[in-house]
């Protein structure tokens, strides 16, 4: 018996909510009394695979090839199913991400397992098994039962804060028959999005609205973004507008994100774009207009024009 980890790599390490999932999931294994196996699929080096170890994973399971390297959701799920069968996993766990909703949802309906998304705490197994889950877009929370013998928790964004608690662990090559997918299904172009940051990982977002007037005057909000470190994002609107690209439209319909520090510059929070930010530990909302609907969700909130605030906190965190 073990704990699998369904984990994702960017430029060859391990993303910041897979590290997230490992973490948890070395704490399900700890509170079961098992082994935490991580499952990473693509190029890495060992080195940086091991690193699982230092969160807590006893060993990693590592697929790689040529025929992988494109994100093909179909053979990614006919891999985890052969990987939970290997380990003789009964947990399965991993990040809620797009790519790991669907390649879980996949691997957890050819297992007739159950699957629980957005799962905030660790697992109660006093009476059962059952798992604490945000729902209505983080305004409540579920306790939900799992009754089948494989069970899949895709942990929210940004619940869990990892430590390191260990020493690098094992890393084994692993494979299974993936033919069959990659003969039924192909991916014929991967763009990612550009950006020193990647918005989804990103733990400082800075976003704006319709109040920065228009495309040509995103400046002052680059500036700080720069100066933080952050990410930068936009209301749907914006991205309707061609005001700003697509793949940084968040909210309801777009990236879902759950950053440490989220800065609304100029938007005034419908409730679409609250549903992909509620999320974050800390809200800042910059508006002129004091009715605005976002400063009832702003964990801070200042009342001003986003072009005279924006150079002043820019200045400011350059100072620091």
């Amino acid at each position: 018996m073990s704990v699998l980890i369904y984990t994702e790599l960017s430029e060859g390490q391990y993303k910041k909510t897979s590290i997230e999932a490992i973490y948890y999931g070395a704490q399900v294994a700890k509170q079961l009394g098992v082994d935490a196996k991580v499952l990473a699929i693509g190029e890495a080096t060992a080195d940086a695979l091991a690193t699982a170890g230092t969160f807590g994973a006893t060993s990693v399971l590592h697929a790689s090839g040529a025929d992988l390297g494109q994100q093909n959701i179909m053979a990614y799920g006919q891999l985890v199913v052969a990987a939970v069968k290997a380990s003789g996993a009964t947990v399965v766990v991993s990040a809620k991400s797009s790519l790991g909703d669907a390649v879980t949802a996949r691997a957890a309906g050819a297992l007739k397992a159950g699957l629980v998304s957005n799962v905030v705490e660790l697992p109660d197994t006093s009476a059962g098994f059952s798992v604490k889950r945000s729902i209505f877009t983080g305004k409540a929370f579920a306790q939900t039962t799992i009754s089948s013998d494989i069970k899949f928790l895709a942990i929210k964004k940004n619940v869990v804060t990892p430590e390191e608690n260990g020493a690098p662990c094992g890393v084994e090559s692993f494979s299974a028959d993936v033919a069959s997918a990659l003969a039924s299904s192909k991916v014929t172009e991967t763009i990612k999005a550009s950006g020193a940051v990647s918005l989804p990982e990103a733990d400082l977002v800075v976003s704006g609205g319709r109040g920065m007037k228009g495309p040509d005057s995103w400046q002052p909000l680059l500036d700080l973004a720069e100066a933080l470190g952050a990410a930068t994002a936009c209301s749907k609107p914006v991205s309707d507008l061609d005001w700003r690209p697509h793949h940084e439209h968040v909210g309801q319909t777009g990236v879902k994100v759950a950053p440490n520090l989220y800065i609304a510059c100029g938007i005034s929070g419908a409730i679409q774009h609250l549903a992909g930010v509620n999320s974050s530990k800390v809200i800042v909302v910059i508006n002129k207009d004091p009715e605005a609907p976002f400063f009832k969700a702003a964990d801070y909130g200042i009342v001003g024009d986003v072009f005279d605030v924006l150079p002043k906190l820019t200045a400011a965190v350059k100072a620091m």
